[in-house]
């Protein structure tokens, strides 16, 4: 049975209602194409694979998708703890869901990490990167899904291909996460949502 949910939020740059899953410490709309939302302390998605502990409490602002498509941002950070990010999410559950993240490492670094969770979460760190700000996206594909990065919104490096296992009822969106500090604030501009399948999975084009 699928459960119902409130799309009670619009973005003028994405074409569907959305829906917090999870409530933010605080968030607002910057326009059309942007908005920024603050992390609560302590929240974050993730299922760790030693020890199997759930931890489902970071706020996302989702909304449902059925064909191929993509998402798109500009994600800037204002990352003060370890894991602090901001991030594009598929959730199918709160056990099966992908997140591509902007990421402070336990080294003090922004990095692109990646983590995909069927039961227990696969987490895989990819690159440093100096600013703060980074273009990210996520690619819904007939029957998987694609993360891509891009410094400048142009130029695509692809970070992770995976499936969530068979096609259920998805949906994508933002995500803000503090794991370890006491909140992180998070703006997402630049969003753009192209209703087409990417083409060029290596490539990004």
């Amino acid at each position: 049975m699928t459960q119902e949910y409130e799309y009670a939020v619009t973005i003028p740059a994405v074409p569907f209602p959305l829906r917090w899953q999870g409530t933010p410490q605080r968030w607002a709309l910057e326009g059309d194409n942007a908005f920024s939302a603050t992390a609560g302390g302590k929240t974050d998605w993730f299922i760790d694979p030693e020890v199997a502990v759930l931890v489902h409490n970071a706020s996302a602002l989702l909304f449902a998708v059925q064909a191929p498509c993509q998402l798109i941002a500009r994600v800037t950070v204002d990352a003060t703890a370890t894991f602090d990010a901001g991030v594009l999410t598929v959730r199918y559950a709160e056990d099966v869901w992908a997140k591509l993240c902007f990421e402070r490492s336990p080294q003090g670094q922004l990095m692109i990490v990646s983590v995909v969770t069927k039961g227990v979460s696969d987490d895989c760190n990819s690159i440093p990167l100096e600013s703060n700000s980074v273009y990210l996206r996520l690619s819904k594909l007939e029957q998987s899904y694609a993360f891509h990065y891009s410094l400048d919104g142009t130029t695509w490096n692809m970070v992770r291909f995976f499936s969530l296992g068979e096609a259920r009822d998805a949906e994508i969106g933002f995500l803000v996460q503090a794991p370890t500090g006491d909140g992180c604030t998070v703006t997402f501009s630049e969003i753009a949502y192209k209703p087409e399948k990417l083409l060029n999975l290596r490539s990004g084009e």
